[in-house]
């Protein structure tokens, strides 16, 4: 295998990347299809989802592309790489390590959450990390329709309701 230095006590799994061989690619594969993270562009256009095909044990261009979708779903760092983070993530099927965001809250992060909310047509003021009564208003909508308890405040609930926006567009 290359590559492949423990990535968590925890989970005690290696890490993994392009040019990764083995069982691990395969329990990442069999999870990452799981999570619909295998899409490709067909030639009408339109989204393909592939089936068991792509579990191969070879960490290859199509399995980076898949983690890099995932991991852009889950609001990690998109590069690829599966670390602790990106495990723990998929092990749980939900964002880690998020902060909780209310307003007064600013930053990158807060645009993250602000493109989200926008995908979902919860969101139409800017996209300028500052969460304001706007961006607390779209995440009361969000949690209204989704069935969360509605306090205007992006906690680990919000964030997963958020992760399940589609980001895909064929």
């Amino acid at each position: 295998m290359v590559n492949q230095v423990t990535a968590s006590a925890q989970l005690n799994k290696p890490v993994l990347q392009e040019g990764s061989k083995g069982e691990a690619v395969k329990e990442l594969q069999k999870l990452l299809l799981q999570y619909g993270a295998f899409v490709f562009l067909g030639p009408d256009g339109a989204c393909v989802f592939p089936g068991e095909e792509v579990i191969d044990g070879v960490f290859g261009a199509k399995t980076k592309n898949a983690v890099i979708l995932f991991q852009s779903k889950v609001f990690l760092k998109q590069d690829g790489v599966v670390g602790d983070k990106t495990w723990q993530a998929l092990f749980k099927g939900a964002p880690v390590d998020m902060p909780v965001l209310k307003k007064g809250s600013k930053g990158e992060v807060v645009k993250r959450a602000q493109e989200r909310l926008a995908l979902a047509g919860d969101y139409n003021g800017a996209i300028d990390g500052d969460f304001g009564t706007k961006t607390e208003t779209a995440v009361k909508s969000l949690q209204t329709r989704t069935g969360l308890p509605v306090d205007g405040i992006v906690g680990d609930r919000t964030w997963f309701e958020l992760s399940k926006v589609n980001t895909v567009f064929c």
